[in-house]
Parts: C-alpha cells; sequence; structure tokens
C-alpha cells in the first residue's frame, strides 16, 4: 500500500512539472429574466506553483525507498 502510495506521488508530482495549469470553459448566466436567459462562455484557469510538483516527487520518492522492508 505505501509503496503504491509513493510511486503515485511521484507519477502526479512529474505532470503538475510538465504541465503547471489548465484552462477550462464555463457558462455563466448574465441575464436570466424568466424566459429570457442569455449567457457566456468565460475561460477560467487553475494554476499551480511548479515547486508543488517537485515536493510530491520528493515525498513519493522518501515514501517508496521507506517502504522497502
Amino acid at each position: 500500500m505505501n509503496k503504491t502510495t509513493g510511486i503515485v506521488l511521484i507519477v502526479i508530482g512529474a505532470i503538475m512539472l510538465i504541465w503547471t495549469g489548465f484552462t477550462y470553459t464555463k457558462k455563466e448566466k448574465i441575464i436570466d429574466a424568466g424566459p429570457i436567459q442569455v449567457s457566456a462562455d468565460r475561460q477560467k484557469t487553475v494554476n499551480w506553483p511548479p515547486y508543488l510538483g517537485g515536493v510530491l516527487i520528493i515525498g513519493g520518492i522518501a515514501i517508496v525507498v521507506l517502504s522497502k522492508k
């Protein structure tokens, strides 16, 4: 179990180092007056700091190394 958790942390950390964020589109209602509705597409961006991926990789390596018996 611990070794699997460590490997998952390493993989997630590597992905976070490669992609430092992502953008998605969300529909937002601008006007909602009974039967009349106006909506617009808004782009939202989610970013995380690159060092967070490095911390996850180091933590995953530590868990894998310490889980060996």
